[in-house]
């Protein structure tokens, strides 16, 4: 009888249409997923979310804890979700507020929200229908709620998510720690790709450098002050009345040999783009978008037009396949003047003379290929993603032997494969300075690793004591963009006076000397889809006093990091030994975080560059922190840093093992794998992290490390 439930379900799920009772199945180990009474296909699927087909392979076991119940209330479709007691409540994607989000509620419906001010900021540029529950024990649970509608979360006991649109499958996944979770919720949305190293570096931006010289004045300076940097954004006044895809003929006139000048002190550019495209006759994207029948329209059959920047918009259907085509087209010639990155922004889409500051829920899209026709209420939350999968598919056609970046400010669950993201219009207050640490944590513990704040905040001036503040702990955000709007004060580091830009050199200098580590853990994201930044109680799962701790954070699982300001903060045990990164270290200007480090671990580090340009591993130090069995291990990701060639296994990992013997004795061996031409030219150093202080001795040998002390 199970059997031939089992394979009736499985022939629904492949018919469009169908309505069936409320059904539940196991899809692989740990991974359940019900359905609703009378669910129909078209109106939900195919998922966004999910990159692979989820059939069913057995009944449910009776031991299966956490079960949704569906229900419908008036035009609302429901989901109750109980669970045990003792759980902490994680995820839910950007969001304000703590990084526990027990006793929270949320809006999924993304909003141009300015300084977060709108809806107490419960609503704002991003959308993830994703919870993540860690028990006791350290077990953990997550709940997708797999639909793109407009909906909320009610994080109580039971969570309640109540949809405006029809009824949805909801998936839920069982693993034993929370790490493997994040492990499956990858495998099932999709992993980043390795992005060019060059976005991990500093980024400098403002709304807006212009006229060009500004751009290469601030370029300059930073080469002078030798402040690490590798990225100078452009916001919309480079453009000609701010119409998309075009250059201000006096502002801008000479965008290739802009790029050329940045390029050639070692600087990328990031430009923007944003979607509302300006109605204007003679105006060639609009001309090429009308004849191509591209843009969004009206439950009236009209195209809508909204106001933005450049005045009365029009704005693409990305449900269209054509649609994305043609926009990623419009990528070609822009890249080709040496634009290095893409910036997607106001994609939520914002409007600014419409209700609510976006489209009417009304509007028509008309989908295509595998999505299908309906209103903006179901479409508006992956509106962002839907464009930045266009851009991204576009840059990588003009430019193919690059890796695409792109930033958008809005995405939902799985836009990780296609852009990074930044936290919005935030404050430069205390309080939104203290809320980046786990808007951050929470959004990679809801698959997105590549992500950050702006620096100092963009809406308003910080006064000198913030900015410092922010820089030095924002040197370890995995996205590193400090960023303000137009009438604030000047936010460039030296802006704010000779000690700030001193703390500021100091505090982007460790995180260019950490660039191996870091870029290893990219690597790890793209492999594993594990956070780059993740919460301090990974570190130890079961210890319910670190739940709750969003002041001090990891990168990966070897390095703590103590922010100066931090009160109090909850630290897991075990060896965590202070290292010190630079010479300047040794004088406390307070501001800098505490850097610690996991015994049992190696990190390697790199020599101090003003770019990633001059980044390379031909001369590693590496820091060995030994256990209470006096071992330690780690790992070096390698590749060129840019293009495809580590896809066919141009790259190396180096894997370290160290271990004392006898007292004064300390052996490190590396072993490689991949098929990099540079391994046989490396260089590196030791350094033994004790109390006592650091250590260091050459070596040459590709075998072993031997140190004496």
């Amino acid at each position: 009888m199970k059997i031939s439930t089992i394979l009736i379900i499985s022939i629904i799920l492949l018919v469009p249409g169908i309505s069936y009772s409320q059904s539940s199945f196991l899809a692989e180990d740990g991974i359940a997923v019900f359905y609703p009474t009378e669910f129909d296909s078209t109106q939900t699927l195919p998922s966004i979310i999910i990159e692979k087909e989820l059939l069913p392979r057995e009944a449910l076991p009776s031991s299966w804890e956490i079960i949704p119940d569906f229900s419908v209330n008036e035009d609302k479709s429901l989901v109750e979700i109980s669970y045990g007691p003792d759980v902490d409540l994680y995820g839910t994607g950007e969001v304000t507020g703590s990084l526990r989000r027990n006793d929270t509620e949320i809006e999924l419906w993304n909003t141009d929200n300015y300084g977060y001010r709108k809806a107490q900021g419960k609503r704002l540029y991003q959308s993830h229908p994703w919870i993540m529950g860690v028990r006791k024990d350290g077990s953990a649970f997550g709940i997708i709620a797999d639909n793109t509608w407009k909906q909320s979360f009610n994080l109580k006991n039971p969570i309640t998510i109540s949809s405006d649109g029809p009824p949805f499958r909801v998936i839920i996944i069982e693993r034993e720690t929370p790490q493997e979770l994040l492990k499956t919720l990858a495998e099932l949305t999709g992993k980043i790709e390795m992005p060019p190293i060059w976005a991990l570096g500093y980024q400098q931006c403002r709304f807006s450098y212009f006229p060009d010289t500004k751009v290469r004045e601030v370029a300059y300076e930073f080469r002078k002050r030798k402040i690490p940097c590798d990225v100078i954004w452009v916001d919309i006044d480079y453009m000609d009345n701010f119409k998309v895809f075009t250059f201000h003929p006096e502002r801008f006139p000479d965008p290739d040999g802009l790029n050329h000048y940045l390029h050639s002190l070692n600087i990328k550019s990031v430009w923007m783009i944003d979607p509302g495209v300006k109605k204007e006759d003679g105006y060639i994207v609009y001309e090429e978008g009308t004849a191509g029948d591209h843009w969004v329209y009206t439950n009236n059959n009209e195209v809508f037009t909204g106001n933005v920047w450049p005045g009365e918009c029009v704005f693409p259907d990305f449900t269209i396949p054509e649609t994305r085509q043609w926009w990623g087209s419009l990528y070609r010639g822009f890249i080709q003047t040496g634009i290095d990155g893409v910036w997607n922004d106001m994609n939520e889409p914002s409007v600014f003379n419409r209700q609510g500051g976006t489209m009417p829920e009304t509007n028509w899209h008309r989908g295509g290929g595998l999505l299908q026709p309906g209103p903006h209420l179901r479409y508006h939350n992956i509106y962002g993603l839907l464009m930045v999968k266009a851009s991204r598919d576009g840059i990588l056609k003009a430019n193919p032997g690059k890796r695409p970046f792109v930033l958008s400010r809005s995405n939902f669950l799985g836009g990780q494969k296609y852009a990074a993201t930044w936290t919005g219009d935030n404050a430069s207050t205390w309080e939104h300075f203290k809320m980046a640490t786990p808007m951050v944590l929470n959004l990679g513990l809801s698959g997105q690793p590549f992500t950050g704040p702006d620096l100092g905040g963009y809406r308003g001036s910080p006064d000198t004591s913030l900015f410092a503040n922010w820089i030095a702990v924002g040197a370890f955000y995995p996205f590193c963009r400090s960023h303000t709007e137009k009438g604030t004060g000047a936010q460039e580091p030296w802006a704010f006076g000779e000690e700030v830009e001193n703390v500021s050199r100091k505090a982007l200098e460790r995180r260019y000397r950490l660039m191996p580590y870091l870029y290893t853990l990219f690597w790890e994201a793209s492999q594993t889809g594990l956070p780059v930044m993740r919460p301090v109680f990974f570190a130890d799962i079961t210890n319910l006093t670190l739940r709750s701790e969003d002041e001090a954070f990891m990168w990966g699982d070897d390095l703590l990091i103590i922010p100066q300001w931090a009160e109090n903060p909850g630290l897991p045990g075990g060896i965590w030994r202070t290292i010190s990164l630079l010479d300047a270290d040794a004088e406390n200007d307070g501001y800098q975080p505490e850097l610690r480090q996991r015994g049992g671990s190696i990190i390697p580090l790199g020599s101090l560059i003003q770019s990633t340009d001059e980044f390379k591993t031909d001369s590693t130090t590496l820091f060995v922190c030994l256990d209470e069995n006096n071992k330690a291990g780690g790992t070096l990701y390698v590749d060129e840093g840019d293009g495809f060639d580590y896809r066919n296994g141009d790259f190396e990992v180096l894997t370290f093992n160290a271990k004392k013997i006898g007292k004064k004795k300390v052996i490190v061996r590396c072993k490689s794998a991949g098929t990099s031409q540079t391994k046989d030219q490396r260089y590196y150093q030791i350094g033994l992290v004790s109390d006592t202080g650091i250590f260091y001795s050459d070596w040459e040998d590709s075998n072993t490390i031997k140190v004496k002390f």
